[in-house]
């Protein structure tokens, strides 16, 4: 989707799956169909431009405000810019809000961020005195992104993001945070050497078996979760 429509679409989380829906000409339909075979198209009225920025709001998270470029940050918060056109997550999804709230309930020190994304958390995590900040992913796209947008919101200094596999031993930091699947949370630890760990990115139905990892804590968001735990 983002290499047919770079101009960006909407992502709608919903019970059976997540629908992804983009405003485009009759040129734009014919990539859709070309692409994926069952997808709906429909008509829509002028405008679709403001309509596609209206989608995506800002979120305010206790110091943290994350939202895109073209809408103004209060004066008093920590300000996370990204641009929803240029990757995965703009931080207003319930995992994204837990994550970073947790964060400023922690401790800085060095922290790993894995499955970085769009980088909101790496970001944020920067912004709130955590050093270094390590982003990896298994996507490239998502790497370029997090890279591009610690620079774009001043601390590419104390942010990189790294392409690693999937069953890749990542290299150690005090804090760790995984908003990703249910599935990859539960294959972390044998792949981790980390103190204090942050999980989200599942239901709250749904809870991790992290052997050598003791739970601390639990937040739920619109019926998602989010878990704290430490190293036993």
């Amino acid at each position: 989707m983002l290499e047919l429509f770079p101009e960006g679409f909407e992502e709608v989380d919903r019970p059976d799956g997540t629908e992804l829906a983009a405003y485009t000409d009759a040129a734009g339909e014919e990539r859709l169909w070309a692409f994926f075979a069952g997808a709906r198209s429909a008509d829509v009225e002028g405008g679709w431009e403001d309509r596609w920025r209206a989608f995506h709001r800002p979120v305010r998270v206790g110091r943290l405000w994350v939202g895109p470029p073209w809408e103004a940050p209060p004066d008093d918060a920590l300000r996370v810019v990204v641009d929803p056109g240029r990757a995965f997550g703009t931080g207003s999804h319930p995992t994204t809000q837990l994550c970073l709230q947790a964060l400023q309930e922690l401790d800085p020190g060095p922290l790993l961020d894995v499955g970085c994304g769009s980088g909101v958390l790496s970001i944020a995590a920067a912004l709130l005195g955590f050093g270094p900040v390590l982003g990896v992913d298994v996507e490239v796209p998502s790497i370029e992104a997090t890279n591009d947008n610690a620079r774009a919101n001043g601390v590419g200094a104390a942010v990189e993001a790294r392409l690693v596999r999937v069953d890749e031993r990542l290299p150690p930091a005090d804090t760790t945070v995984a908003n990703i699947s249910l599935e990859a949370v539960e294959a972390l630890p044998p792949r981790i050497d980390t103190r204090t760990l942050v999980t989200s990115g599942y239901l709250a139905s749904e809870q991790p078996k992290l052997p050598g990892f003791r739970h601390v804590d639990r937040r739920v968001l619109d019926g998602w979760a989010s878990d704290l735990y430490r190293r036993d």
